[in-house]
């Protein structure tokens, strides 16, 4: 069975994938991912119950840990030491997953991780957990350490937006900035989930909640359907574009639906509304809420 690099695969194909010699090149990781307020351990379910086989990405640990931003992008270094002691060498098809209610999460981050440091074989599983569970395929609660391997990571600089670019950004507009949060959270008038921060958003920026790309069902909408999606939003995928949310976990959702529509170049601000809220000036964060007073 050849290897698939698609963006999404099945359920499917994953358990044959998994039952077949090319099943050894393929590591499936567990990279559920929750809310801070939501006070629930991701890493604690997983033990509990996963697709065979799968190892637990922990994206609060694969991070640059002395920022006082959560999960900011690690090292090349410390990414590909993390990732090679997941078993992952520059051979391997990574496929993720999360267990989250909406199908996919978190895992469209580490999939955008993976990317941005220059390993394109990496699919997200279609549907995560919840689809993988519906469709009767099998979970296990037995966990094997896999063999260190190496891995090498090559960091694209471009795709990654820091705070000044997007400041930079609110006037002369060179990218399209969509902001993947619900739309209370975007419009001011629903709370974040981080202590001191207020709601609101980033001038010019367009908000497509990361659910509008998921079916009921968990699956993420089709081509055709995203691509609609996108124009209803006033979204040009023909030109640069670049996704935000809280703290570019649900960002990474509107690059992996860009690059089902063939816009595989999304960059992602990787500071987040967290950054924004706690560094910008008053007048730049909008909101029909309290907003930001000094």
């Amino acid at each position: 069975m050849p290897l698939r690099t698609n963006a999404l695969v099945t359920a499917r194909w994953l358990s044959e994938a998994l039952k077949t010699r090319s099943g050894s090149n393929v590591r499936v990781l567990d990279a559920s991912w929750y809310l801070p307020k939501l006070l629930h351990v991701a890493k604690s379910d997983f033990k509990k119950r996963h697709v065979p086989g799968a190892v637990f990405f922990d994206i609060d640990r694969c991070c640059d840990r002395s920022s006082p931003l959560d999960h900011m992008l690690p090292t090349e270094g410390d990414f590909a030491e993390y990732v090679g002691n997941l078993g992952i060498s520059g051979a391997t098809h990574v496929v993720v997953y999360d267990a989250s209610e909406y199908g996919a999460f978190s895992s469209p981050r580490v999939w955008w991780m993976f990317r941005v440091f220059g390993h394109r074989s990496v699919s997200v599983l279609n549907g995560g957990l919840k689809h993988w569970i519906k469709e009767g395929y099998p979970l296990t609660d037995t966990y094997k350490k896999p063999e260190p391997t190496e891995f090498k990571a090559t960091l694209n600089h471009s795709w990654v937006k820091t705070y000044e670019d997007i400041l930079n950004n609110t006037d002369t507009k060179t990218f399209q900035l969509v902001d993947a949060r619900p739309a209370g959270r975007f419009r001011g008038t629903d709370p974040e989930p981080r202590d001191n921060t207020e709601p609101g958003h980033i001038p010019g920026s367009i908000n497509m909640p990361f659910t509008s790309f998921l079916a009921p069902s968990g699956l993420m909408l089709p081509p055709d359907q995203l691509r609609a999606l996108f124009q209803q939003a006033g979204v040009d995928l023909r030109q640069p574009l670049c996704a935000t949310c809280g703290s570019a976990v649900t960002a990474c959702s509107v690059a992996l639906a860009a690059c089902e529509c063939g816009q595989p170049d999304v960059s992602v601000y990787d500071g987040g509304w967290s950054e924004w809220y706690t560094r910008a000036v008053p007048e730049l964060v909008l909101s029909e809420g309290r907003g930001k007073h000094l």
